[in-house]
């Protein structure tokens, strides 16, 4: 008698994160990852990547166009912990630094067929002024660099 082994199903994700909207940022990039429960396994494709640098378009949206394509299938033997797409948009402070402009997540659609999805993008931000600027003397005092000593002749 064979022994009866269980079940799976597949998810595939394919697309691109399209672009964003950021009016106060420019140069910015996106880096996107799948979150999802122990029961998932990723089979094919990427489950993490970052994208290029964009520009705003000049356009009135002033959009950041990535069109950053997305190819990833998953096995499963459960519907729990359904992944999840985490985005998280970078780009320079004044300071020439790296920094998170934006990051929010979305559920792969359940049903079947073409989707659209907008995520909402969250910064957290300093509480306090006194936190502002502390931030903003931490990230001047990282960038400076001690010179070696010259001699003079």
């Amino acid at each position: 008698m064979a022994t009866a082994s269980p079940s799976v199903f597949l998810l595939m994700v394919n697309g691109q994160v399209e672009s964003a909207q950021f009016p106060e940022y420019d140069d910015l990039y996106c880096k996107y990852c799948f979150v999802y429960g122990q029961d998932w396994a990723p089979t094919a494709g990427l489950e993490e990547g970052i994208s290029q640098i964009t520009s705003k378009s000049q356009d009135v949206r002033q959009a950041l166009v990535w069109n950053f394509p997305i190819d990833v299938t998953f096995k499963s033997t459960n519907p729990y912990g359904w992944p999840q797409i985490v985005l998280s948009v970078y780009g320079p402070d004044m300071f020439g630094n790296d920094v998170v402009r934006g990051y929010g997540a979305v559920h792969v659609p359940f049903s079947p067929g073409r989707h659209k999805r907008t995520i909402p993008m969250f910064v957290p931000e300093s509480t306090s002024k006194l936190q502002k600027f502390t931030s903003l003397c931490l990230v001047a005092s990282s960038d400076l660099q001690a010179a070696p000593p010259t001699e003079d002749k």
